[in-house]
């Protein structure tokens, strides 16, 4: 060996007095030197051996980068991100996970120490110590175990519902023209049967002219609409839009202790609706898209999102949809928010959002058939150039191991890395039912959302309007209206006069709602703009995807 062979004299191995690290290892291990907070991920496989000295590490700064964690079925990537997920809350860092199998509730409670829990502690050279982590439990709708997490349907959107109803591109343009409509006429789109209502008014023979001033929108796919909601809604989906609505800021939440809070949305009893759980995931994003502050570079994430199952997402979706996630993707960094696509290949994930994802934690994938070696060839190529074979590597790696880059302190991707993980601290595997239900009863978030709330929105404007007629219609409109200017209607001496001075109040507003009068003529809607859009406003502002928020 040369001079210029020789390893530095101060190196990992060096130090613990073991065998000197082959030069390439070497190479590796500076690559993750670094100097300030980072997780722990592992330590190095190299040449069919571990090499405990040289630890595998992510940056705490640059989890908000966002990454990738892939790997067939049963490789550990659940494990890995409880993993992950221990270590942010230990530093502080609240943390999303979805629990689509039911297996993820274990990180609330300590470890079982067992033989091969010492042995991996012992492989990797991890001081393991048993602990839980705090933990909120959520569930969809109320379907299954934990707090009910629900959005209205303004707030959804048309772009994200229609990905849910499974519309075609004209469809979604249409459904956004409806509720553009709503928004217009302040007709809240709080549950499925509010825009339901508002659809059938719509293809009604009262509401065919209302068509007109929408423009775009056809009775024939404006039916097509209004028959997939039904559908829907006969599938039991109703429970999931309504109020009250969950605050997405429940998911930055920190523990008295300074722990991050680890939210866990227990996913087991909607896994037959895939299609809605992952675009459920996606407006919990979008949302808080939508409301964070921008914040730039930070020295510890906000949040960290890990978004299971995204396969799901990028499933048959449009362009339009595709940009908007990607848009989203891009920007959520800069208000502090890390995420993780958890999927089986990165082939999975689109070109464009998979070039956003700084950090990849890749476990062993199959190569059983030509589609199998097609995907193994495709994700070996996203990797940066490498000392590895990772065609082989990559169908080699055991359960809990994984080929590993991320982004340096400095922004620059490190050396992939062979790595085999570390064991989480906390329980690996569920968390007895009643221990969990225990825990959402105790929660003080299980009396602000358990109930479903059903106040009078769309639906019972637009029922109780139809069935006064437009004259008694036309009548309640300007009594909502005087009431919520504050005025009394109430008949009493000179009430003769009071109407005189309603009824000009009433055409001075009509002056003023010309744009709502173009687009509704009949008298049943008359009245409900006025007496609507001075309590909400004209029209909400929405976001790239389409959702809405009304400030709390």
């Amino acid at each position: 060996m040369t001079d210029s062979e020789a390893p530095p004299a101060r190196t990992p191995e060096a130090v613990s007095g073991a065998p000197a690290l082959p030069q390439e290892a070497l190479r590796i291990a500076s690559g993750y030197a670094f100097t300030g907070p980072a997780l722990d991920l592992g330590a190095l496989l190299w040449d069919g051996r571990c090499l405990p000295d040289v630890q595998i590490r992510i940056p705490l700064p640059m989890l908000n980068r966002h990454g990738l964690v892939a790997g067939a079925t049963g490789t550990g990537k659940t494990k890995t991100l409880q993993l992950v997920a221990e270590q942010l809350s230990a530093q502080g860092v609240p943390v999303f996970l979805a629990d689509v199998k039911g297996d993820v509730s274990g990180i609330s409670a300590p470890g079982q120490e067992n033989d091969r829990v010492r042995a991996r502690a012992s492989e990797v050279r991890q001081e393991w110590t048993p602990a839980g982590r705090p933990c909120e439990f959520y569930a969809l709708g109320g379907m299954g175990h934990g707090i009910p997490v629900r959005a209205t349907v303004t707030s959804f959107g048309p772009v994200l519902l229609s990905k849910v109803l499974g519309l075609n591109q004209t469809q979604e343009q249409s459904l956004g023209l409806i509720f553009h409509y709503a928004d217009q006429k302040g007709l809240e789109l709080v549950d499925l049967k509010d825009l339901r209502a508002v659809v059938a008014f719509l293809t009604s023979d009262e509401g065919k002219s209302e068509l007109k001033g929408i423009g775009g929108l056809s009775t024939a796919t404006a039916g097509v609409i209004l028959r997939s909601l039904t559908a829907f809604e006969a599938q039991g989906m109703s429970p999931f839009f309504g109020e009250p609505e969950f605050d997405t800021n429940e998911l930055l939440k920190v523990a008295g202790d300074g722990r991050g809070t680890v939210s866990v949305l227990e996913l087991p009893a909607v896994q037959d609706k895939p299609q809605l759980f992952s675009t459920f995931l996606m407006w919990l994003l979008a949302d808080l898209f939508h409301d964070l502050p921008e914040v730039g570079d930070v020295d510890r994430p906000k949040l960290v999102f890990f978004f299971d199952e995204a396969h799901l997402l990028f499933d048959d979706a449009s362009k339009a949809f595709l940009d908007s996630i990607t848009q989203t993707v891009r920007l959520i960094r800069s208000k502090g928010v890390g995420v993780f696509f958890v999927t089986q290949t990165p082939k999975d994930v689109p070109g464009d959002v998979l070039a956003q994802l700084g950090n990849r934690v890749q476990h062993a994938l199959r190569a059983f058939t030509p589609d199998d070696q097609k995907a193994l060839k495709a994700t070996a190529r996203t990797f940066p150039d490498s000392a590895y074979d990772l065609e082989e590597v990559l169908t080699a790696l055991g359960t809990g191991e994984a080929v590993v880059t991320v982004l340096s302190e400095k922004g620059a991707p490190t050396p992939v890395a062979a790595t085999r993980l570390r064991a989480p601290e906390s329980l690996m595997g569920p968390i007895d039912p009643a221990d969990l239900d225990e825990a959402v009863r105790k929660s003080p978030l299980h009396g602000r959302y358990a109930e479903a709330v059903d106040r009078v929105s769309a639906y019972e404007r637009l029922t109780a309007a139809g069935e006064a007629g437009p004259d008694a219609g036309e009548a309640a409109g300007a009594e909502a209206g005087a009431r919520a200017r504050g005025e009394s209607s109430a008949p009493g001496p000179g009430a003769g006069e009071g109407r005189g001075q309603r009824r000009k109040a009433e055409e001075a507003e009509e002056d003023d709602d010309s744009l709502v009068e173009q687009v509704v003529g009949s008298g049943v809607f008359k009245s409900l703009a006025r007496s609507l859009g001075t309590q909400i406003g004209r029209e909400i502002t929405r976001s790239v995807f389409g959702t809405a928020r009304r400030r709390r």
